[in-house]
């Protein structure tokens, strides 16, 4: 390629990001939310840059709705190859932590789980609108559907995640309090301040992708998830186990750690009334590399 057609290479990518890279944390967001995967969003949003590369920007009225658009299309491809991979997934599938940022949405990790259990087009449908505020009409046309159509969609979807959107919001220095005192007391073995500080109904997952030791299902029920934790105590203390960090991770309070094999995990918690109702532990070193 001549020196001309290589300047006109880079004067036209630099053209198209002026417009793009603004938008792109916000395509990032719906792109996160759709797969749950860091790095399938950050790959779905460049591929929808070089789709914006090549088209007539100057035709297009509304880069945002236009990008939106194409970035929720190109999810909807990727969510097809990546259900079949979850279903010979080892152990309980988590998202790709997202850890110390501030959420701007009621998106926490329960509620994208249950996300999981929605058709596609359900879950296109109620993120555009009840999460990004986009219209009906809008989203009728990204999804290629009518507006009455995606209306159920949405009502369909709001009604399968009702019980896990938050049904009230937690202080945030308050769950932080709770995150540290699990750390604390999960690590020392003290088993009476762990007991005290989980629900009756406590559930815990842990995602290792068979890459690490991990729980093949949930592990179910305050005297089951304390009776882990007695075992894991010993190990701990053999072994150490390291805080790197406590804060927010996917909208719920919890911390990282680096555990004795060198590799960072997180933990985040849904706490409910005061109780720790949820313990979600990523230990995958593939859904990590992010996570400094």
């Amino acid at each position: 390629m001549t020196r001309g057609g290589i300047r006109g290479d880079n004067d036209a990518a630099a053209d198209a990001a002026v417009s793009f890279d603004p938008l792109r944390p916000l395509l990032t967001r719906v792109a996160y939310r759709m797969l749950g995967s860091v790095a399938d969003a950050e790959d779905v949003v460049q591929d929808a840059f070089i789709r914006w590369l090549g088209t007539d920007r100057s035709s297009v009225r509304e880069p945002a709705a236009f990008l939106r658009r194409t970035v929720t299309r190109l999810c909807l491809d990727q969510i097809k190859s990546a259900r079949h991979n979850r279903e010979t997934y080892i152990g309980p599938w988590l998202p790709d932590p997202l850890v110390g940022e501030e959420e701007e949405d009621d998106v926490t990790l329960p509620l994208m789980l249950a996300l999981e259990r929605l058709s596609p087009l359900e879950r296109a449908a109620f993120l555009l609108h009840d999460v990004f505020g986009v219209g009906f009409d809008e989203v009728a046309k990204t999804i290629d559907r009518d507006p009455a159509a995606t209306r159920q969609l949405a009502a369909r979807a709001r009604t399968h995640v009702r019980d896990a959107r938050p049904r009230y919001k937690l202080e945030k220095e308050k769950g932080l309090e709770i995150a540290n005192a699990f750390f604390e007391a999960s690590r020392s073995g003290d088993m009476g301040a762990l007991g005290t500080l989980l629900a009756a109904d406590v559930g815990m997952w842990s995602d290792g992708g068979g890459k690490r030791p991990a729980a093949t299902g949930p592990i179910l029920g305050h005297d089951i998830v304390l009776k882990l934790h007695r075992s894991l105590a010993v190990l701990f203390g053999k072994y150490g186990s390291t805080l790197v960090h406590t804060g927010m991770i996917n909208g719920l309070p919890g911390f990282v750690t680096r555990e004795a094999d060198g590799e960072l995990q997180t933990t985040a918690l849904d706490i409910e009334g005061g109780r720790i109702t949820g313990i979600y532990v990523m230990r995958n070193p593939d859904k990590l590399r992010h996570v400094h």
